[in-house]
């Protein structure tokens, strides 16, 4: 048997958090990184850092806003998708999805919706909606799959430190948190709440009003298993200590440890 890691993380501006990014792949060693909010068009992607530092690259970027990439130790990822379907005349940068080390990964940055309602909020949920159809397509293909990234959306009262200053945000909205109960009612499995089914796990502390000194966190990354892949789950957490580095993005790394037979 081999364990396989993989590591969902919002970075929050590529270029300029890449000593951290260097510093936590080093660390924590995960075979499969999924990116979000690159902040950076393909050209400024830092590819030769990254590939020195033993990872294979695909980038969908941007200039200063979204974009995504899937890292894979040791490898290079076969790029499957660029775009989400159903969302061609799309301009945002938002999906990617690849096969590395033996599963296929879809890396997404689901838009955030706010202002609400208004046609943020709208396009949020078009997104949304396309993103379950195609997801259906992967879920039916058996293929072992993983679905990564920052959903933009707190499942549950249970994955909010509070959520009375936050009730109207598109994160905890009505329509939002439906189309992630949609998500999972299709058969997909929340990793952390499989292993971590009562505990509070934050992912994400804003920057103001001290959030992170007090531990006043949400949960919007998430790891998301195929059917497959879900019986092979051993592990699962947040590298949290990413947060109270220096110049820290407001996400931390979410990651999964699985068992494979290969």
């Amino acid at each position: 048997m081999k364990t396989l890691k993989i590591a969902t993380f919002n970075i929050n501006g590529i270029r300029s958090r890449l000593p951290g990014l260097l510093a936590w792949l080093a660390r924590e060693q995960p075979d499969i990184a999924c990116l979000q909010e690159l902040k950076a068009a393909d050209k400024d992607f830092p590819r030769d850092a990254l590939e020195a530092a033993g990872y294979g690259c695909l980038h969908h970027g941007q200039p200063s806003w979204n974009g995504v990439a899937i890292l894979a130790r040791g490898s290079e990822p076969l790029e499957v998708r660029r775009g989400l379907p159903g969302m061609e005349q799309d301009s945002q940068s938002r999906y990617l999805e690849a096969a590395a080390h033996g599963v296929l990964v879809a890396c997404l940055y689901l838009p955030n919706g706010n202002p609400q309602p208004g046609p943020k909020f709208d396009y949020k949920l078009r997104w949304f909606q396309c993103l379950n159809t195609h997801a259906q397509g992967l879920l039916d293909s058996g293929h072992p799959t993983v679905l990564a990234g920052d959903f933009n959306v707190v499942p549950t009262d249970q994955d909010i430190y509070n959520t009375r200053s936050w009730l109207k945000d598109a994160l905890l909205q009505p329509e939002s948190r439906e189309c992630y109960r949609q998500l999972l009612a299709q058969g997909w499995s929340d990793a952390i709440r499989q292993l971590h089914p009562h505990e509070q796990v934050y992912t994400f502390w804003d920057y103001f009003r001290n959030h992170w000194q007090r531990n006043a966190g949400l949960r919007i990354d998430h790891l998301l298993l195929s059917r497959e892949l879900a019986p092979q789950l051993e592990a699962a957490g947040v590298d949290a200590w990413v947060r109270n580095e220096p110049k820290a993005s407001d996400h931390a790394p979410v990651w999964i440890s699985l068992q494979t037979a290969s």
